[in-house]
């Protein structure tokens, strides 16, 4: 019986870039406290190896300390072995990463960066493909259809990359075998690089990342607990928590005489869940400028309580009328600039993203004009 976790791109030293504050340092520490999530994990289910599917940093030149504090926390929780692949964002092509890692590596740490068998108990064999350069351009799992193993040994590949459409960076390269397990006798096959979990088959398996980094996949972080009975048998997979977290999608479709307030309080997660969501709302449909004004500051007012919170408005249409208009100015430089705002919102002829510029500066000027009289 072969029994481990499998999981995938953690992208350790990812820097988040495009949030500010403290939230990128959070995200960071984040995706280091995985290392001992998956630990616990392992520990919980009796588990003594974790197979990591490449990406384990997010760069080819990953800072020392991100690098060692990584070796550093692996080593912590021996005797749980470590089989770390590298991916295309951490690839072979790093040299100096890859020999640093070597350098240092504890006991308990495998680096698979050879295409050759790693015994991992005495009747299961690992096969595993490391990314070469971030796109090798070909299927470096091929390997695996003639590696020999011993006679009713439980054969494990191991390997990141895009299968089908599953192609994280969109590249659309398909290049792994959709049917590689098969072809190469595989009793499971371990892949990374979707960062979200799904199953190809029932013997191949994208684990998804552990602690989610984008609002694309929208679940929780998760790892695989992976069960194989013997040769020949289908693996039993099984989901298990690891995500620290969430990053939500909420669609918000408002009609005119909808309450905003109302139906985003709907949407919006528990006030103690906040602190570790990042959300974004999609506000589609339309509305009036009362309402569009009330649903901005709602925004405004619920945003503390979250990691990240904000509000997508491109797909909100403005329902505008004289009155609404009249409450800005009944003439003069803001009637004006009420009247052009309008148009430019309602004008079929400009991009989406210039209506929904135009239709939000339309709603801050009538917020402006509103706080003033109050």
């Amino acid at each position: 019986m072969a029994r481990f976790v499998h999981s995938s791109d953690l992208h350790l030293g990812k820097r988040f870039g495009n949030f500010s504050g403290d939230l990128p340092g959070r995200l960071r520490e984040a995706r280091h406290a995985v290392l001992g999530k998956l630990a616990e994990q392992a520990r919980l289910n009796g588990v003594d190896t974790i197979l990591l599917a490449g990406d384990t940093f997010d760069t080819e030149t990953p800072a020392a300390d991100v690098r060692r504090q990584a070796l550093t926390e692996m080593a912590h929780h021996a005797p749980i072995r470590w089989v770390v692949l590298p991916g295309n964002h951490d690839s072979l092509q790093a040299t100096e990463l890859w020999t640093l890692l070597a350098s240092d590596v504890p006991d308990n740490v495998v680096l698979a960066t050879r295409p050759e068998p790693i015994g991992l108990t005495d009747s299961a064999v690992l096969l595993p493909a490391p990314c070469t350069t971030r796109r090798p351009g070909r299927d470096l799992s091929e390997w695996m259809d003639g590696a020999a193993t011993a006679a009713g040994a439980i054969r494990i590949g191991l390997a990141h990359g895009a299968i089908r459409t599953f192609s994280e960076d969109a590249v659309g390269t398909e290049v792994i075998a959709p049917d590689r397990a098969r072809r190469a006798g595989l009793d499971y096959l371990a892949l990374g690089d979707w960062h979200g979990a799904i199953a190809v088959d029932s013997r191949t398996h994208y684990c998804g990342s552990p602690e989610q980094d984008r609002f694309k996949h929208d679940r929780p972080g998760t790892a695989l607990l992976v069960d194989v009975a013997g040769a020949g048998a289908v693996p039993v997979v099984t989901s298990i928590p690891t995500g620290s977290f969430a990053w939500r999608t909420l669609d918000l479709h408002l009609l005119a005489e909808d309450d905003p307030g109302t139906a985003l309080d709907a949407l919006l997660p528990d006030t103690r869940d906040r602190r570790q969501t990042l959300a974004q709302v999609v506000a589609s449909g339309r509305t009036g400028l009362a309402a569009r004004t009330l649903l901005t500051a709602r925004i405004e007012r619920a945003a503390p309580d979250f990691a990240w919170l904000d509000l997508d408005e491109t797909g909100l249409a403005i329902e505008c009328d004289v009155g609404d208009l009249d409450r800005i100015d009944r003439a003069g430089a803001l009637r004006e600039a009420a009247d052009a705002l309008l148009a430019e919102s309602e004008d079929a002829a400009r991009s989406a993203a210039d209506r929904a510029i135009a239709s939000a500066a339309l709603t801050r000027l009538y917020a402006y004009v509103e706080q003033v009289s109050q």
